[in-house]
């Protein structure tokens, strides 16, 4: 598996988690730009099953209007996804991008910095919830 984000499996059912995901990106001062049930939309585009699968755009507006102040280009790696899927065994994972990683190409050191908050930030998330 790839190592390209913050993660960790719950004893929560699918949807506590997907709520409580929330709620703590709350508390860290995301929103939720746009959440795809990636089971849903591939039984609708493919007709193919799937488990459980949810993708959420968070975003953090200040951190986002203040990196693509630095750079405007910066948007292409915005906003920073969460995901909440059901394993073949029912578990219920969760992870987050690592935005170090993400925005590692930058080399504005004013965004690496944000970068940085911005992991502290989900990284409280996933270990909240």
């Amino acid at each position: 598996m790839s190592n390209y984000g913050i993660r960790k499996t719950v004893k929560l059912s699918y949807q506590e988690t997907i709520d409580k995901v929330k709620e703590e990106l709350k508390e860290e001062g995301f929103g939720v730009l746009a959440e795809l049930d990636m089971k849903k939309i591939f039984k609708e585009k493919l007709d193919k099953e799937m488990s459980n699968y949810v993708i959420l755009e968070a975003c953090n507006p200040a951190f986002a209007f203040e990196g693509i102040g630095e750079e405007p280009e910066l948007g292409l790696l915005l906003p920073c996804n969460v995901i909440i899927y059901e394993n073949d065994n029912q578990e219920v994972n969760l992870a987050a991008i690592d935005p170090e990683k993400a925005l590692g190409m930058s080399e504005n050191k004013k965004v690496n910095e944000i970068a940085q908050e911005i992991k502290e930030r989900l990284e409280r998330v996933i270990e909240n919830v």
